[in-house]
């Protein structure tokens, strides 16, 4: 339980007494309103004027204004710096009041006070521009200007804010004094130097707190001081360039009646002149304090960089490289109003810092995955040009853990880069969620191939899909499936009601957009090597089938492989001509024919990717090895089987003897059109004997083995000899009719049927 604790939250002041100054018995709290502290007037004999009249009666209208609380003895006001609750025990958050109120951020009735945070250096290890200083000085924290409503039970006791030459003086070592009661007023204290906006990891110039803040009338002065600050520093570069042609001017004018030069206007509003105190001595990084499991260290394997050169050598490499479905082009086509879409709802849910959930479906191959990488790719862009706040990604496809609980160790390490089991990572990630935090981060979790983490009792999605919901969770889920209605079908109902109504769909790509998107990747390839209606006949092809990009990728990739493959035989067989006689004139001549064959106007002519190269390409990708197996069988083993496809079909019995398949395989040779069967397999046409009509069919009990050993049929022996025999097929009937249909040899053997 405590290592739950210690993963569940980072950073805060760790303290042995978390309840010395509330005390352990649990008071109500009160309000303390600002005409309380207002002094009363004297008490005056004289009759009340109108004037004094109409003056009481406009106080007592007018709504009184919350200054503080208090709890028994203890109170706090605006402007006070408090400690705050956190989920772990022993350690508290530090926040400046800025105001009460009298409800909640749900507008229900909640004594609640707004707070104005401030961040430790661990806090700010996680995010994709996570980084800790190196000044790093004991207790110390920076003041942000990220605020939170809180309940006023939340409040944990006061809290002392120093600057650094004050904390120092106190404190000369940096650490903690030995006596209990000095100890106790150390954990409370902090040392603040700087500001930083936490989501872009922007820091202030030092200051001096005493300086910069004095009391609640410079909350405001400090909250804009803090942003301008840490806003964009492409104005002040331009300022500094803007400067530096000054100088150079002002270098080049002779010496004479000079106008005094302007000073620079400082950019802080209050010049802190830097301590001489030397920082080295007291850097202990407050990191160090929390033991964090480390991840387990692999040694990279060696990789090997493949050069331009060697894909690119040839026409054909280039093209099966730029073909290739792992290739990732420059821009994505034909997903424009896809993209805009997703990236819409992704940029909206991360700039209100809210959690949210979108279901993306599509049929394979119509770019999901790809758009939703590079909607991610372009808001990580927008993150490091500071137009968008910083966020963290995850990818978990469900293809690729082991056991569906596994997505949430994967989510704990993205998110606290820590290791640890399923179980715990759940318990952790609830913890989590359900508190709140204002340094949390924005997480987008991609959870593709969605139905391969379906469990038996929905628990993964149904938590997947219920930390979203939760007001301080910040978690952005995008699910990808393959079908629409996957959460009505598969998942039950609160769990597809938690998915909400964002529902966006990839529909399968139409011809133009194939041809569009191969043709973006074969621009680059030289020679023109495929041509135009090839790639129109692909895309049709497949747009007619699925609308697979993928599909299309490969289909073509693997018809510039059968051109490379002619173009080399064509090579060789050249060659072979050209070394074929060892005398001089000989070998001149065919080399200067191949010249002239392979040869015009300079240039080499290349096999080219045709509409029957990407026939070709089809059918291998469409027949299975076991079609392509029963396609080359011997003409005795398909007699075989459209034997026992008749048998099987009459009788209605998927077992058939021996005996019944060789007579049933006799009376199909018998009115056969393919005069091979009567030639070959009816007809004895041994040498050295005259020709003869067989009673039975030649060579079915080879073909029987045959097929047994290839895995087309099974055979069961009996004592009763080898007719008796049980035969039966061990692959699908109608996979046996698809293959053998157009094939001529067995025309008219009823494969057609």
């Amino acid at each position: 339980m405590s290592r739950q604790k210690q993963y569940s939250t980072k950073g805060g002041l760790f303290r042995e007494d978390s309840d010395d100054e509330l005390g352990y018995e649990d008071h109500p709290w009160q309000w303390i309103y600002d005409d309380e502290e207002k002094p009363e007037p004297p008490d005056d004999d004289r009759t009340p004027t109108k004037k004094r009249k109409a003056s009481s009666l406009s106080q007592s209208s007018r709504k009184r204004q919350i200054v503080g609380a208090r709890m028994a003895s203890f109170c706090v006001r605006v402007g006070d710096s408090i400690l705050l609750k956190s989920p772990e025990q022993g350690k508290d958050w530090v926040g400046l009041i800025c105001s009460f109120s009298e409800t909640d951020e749900d507008g229900e009735d909640e004594m609640s006070v707004y707070i104005q945070w401030f961040c430790t250096p661990e806090e700010m290890a996680f995010g994709k521009r996570s980084k800790i200083r190196p000044d790093v000085l004991p207790n110390e924290s920076y003041i942000t200007t990220d605020f939170n409503m809180n309940p006023l039970t939340a409040i944990n006791g006061k809290a002392t804010v120093l600057s650094k030459d004050a904390f120092l003086q106190k404190y000369p070592d940096g650490k903690p004094p030995k006596s209990r009661s000095a100890a106790s007023k150390y954990a409370k204290t902090i040392m603040c130097r700087r500001g930083v906006k936490q989501r872009t990891l922007r820091f202030t110039e030092d200051f001096v707190w005493e300086e910069i803040y004095k009391g609640p009338e410079d909350l405001l002065d400090l909250i804009d001081w803090i942003k301008e600050q840490t806003k964009t520093r492409r104005k002040e570069n331009v300022s500094k360039e803007e400067d530096l042609e000054y100088d150079q001017l002002k270098e080049t004018v002779d010496d004479g009646p000079k106008t005094p030069s302007k000073r620079r206007k400082m950019t802080s509003a209050v010049s802190t002149p830097r301590s001489s105190v030397k920082s080295a001595k007291y850097t202990t990084p407050t990191h160090k304090r929390i033991l964090i499991k480390k991840p387990i260290e692999i040694t990279p394997l060696g990789t090997r960089v493949l050069s331009p050169s060697q894909y690119m050598s040839t026409p054909y490499s280039h093209a099966r490289t730029t073909l290739h479905v792992s290739a990732v082009p420059t821009s994505l086509p034909c997903r424009s109003n896809e993209f805009d879409t997703v990236y819409s709802h992704l940029y909206s849910a991360i700039v209100d810092g809210s959690g949210a959930c979108i279901y993306i479906s599509g049929t394979p191959g119509t770019g999901k995955t790809a758009t939703v990488r590079e909607v991610v790719t372009s808001l990580h862009q927008a993150v490091l040009n500071d137009e968008l706040d910083d966020f963290n990604f995850v990818e978990i496809n469900g293809m690729k853990v082991t056991e569906p609980h596994q997505s949430y160790s994967l989510l704990w390490e993205a998110l606290k880069g820590d290791r640890v089991s399923p179980n715990h990572a759940l318990s952790l990630l609830e913890q989590e969620f359900s508190h709140p935090s204002p340094r949390r981060i924005p997480c987008v979790v991609l959870m593709d191939e969605l139905d391969q983490l379906v469990t038996r009792n929905q628990s993964v999605m149904y938590n997947f899909f219920n930390w979203p919901a939760m007001r301080h969770s910040r978690l952005i889920v995008l699910a990808v499936a393959n079908t629409m209605d996957l959460p009505e079908r598969t998942l039950s109902n609160k769990i597809s009601s938690r998915l909400g109504l964002t529902r966006i769909t990839f529909p399968g790509y139409t011809h133009t957009q194939l041809m569009e998107i191969i043709s973006s990747r074969l621009e680059g390839v030289p020679g023109s090597i495929v041509d135009r209606d090839a790639v129109q006949f692909a895309s049709q092809k497949v747009a007619a089938v699925s609308g697979d990009a993928r599909r299309a990728l490969d289909i073509c990739r693997r018809a510039v492989e059968i051109a490379e493959q002619s173009e080399e035989k064509k090579d060789v067989a050249s060659e072979e001509m050209a070394v074929g006689t060892p005398s001089r004139k000989s070998k001149s001549k065919p080399a200067n024919s191949m010249a002239n064959i392979q040869e015009i106007g300079g240039t080499k002519r290349l096999a080219r990717v045709t509409i029957a190269t990407i026939r070709q390409a089809i059918n291998e990708a469409t027949s299975s090895p076991v079609a392509q197996h029963l396609k080359s069988l011997p003409l005795s083993s398909k007699l075989f089987l459209a034997a026992l496809l008749a048998r099987s079909r009459r009788t209605g019995v998927a077992e058939s003897t021996l005996g019944d398949v060789v007579v049933e395989a006799k009376r199909i040779a018998d009115i056969a059109e393919n005069s091979a069967i009567n030639d070959f397999l009816l007809v004895d046409t041994e040498v050295g004997k005259t020709s003869s009509k067989m009673p039975r069919v030649l060579a079915l009990g080879a073909a029987a083995m045959e097929l047994v050993e290839a895995g087309v049929i099974a055979m069961e022996a009996r004592n009763r000899g080898e007719r008796a025999g049980k035969v039966r097929f061990k692959v699908g009937e109608e996979e046996v009719k698809s293959a053998l249909m157009a094939d001529p040899e067995v025309k008219g053997m009823g494969f057609n049927a």
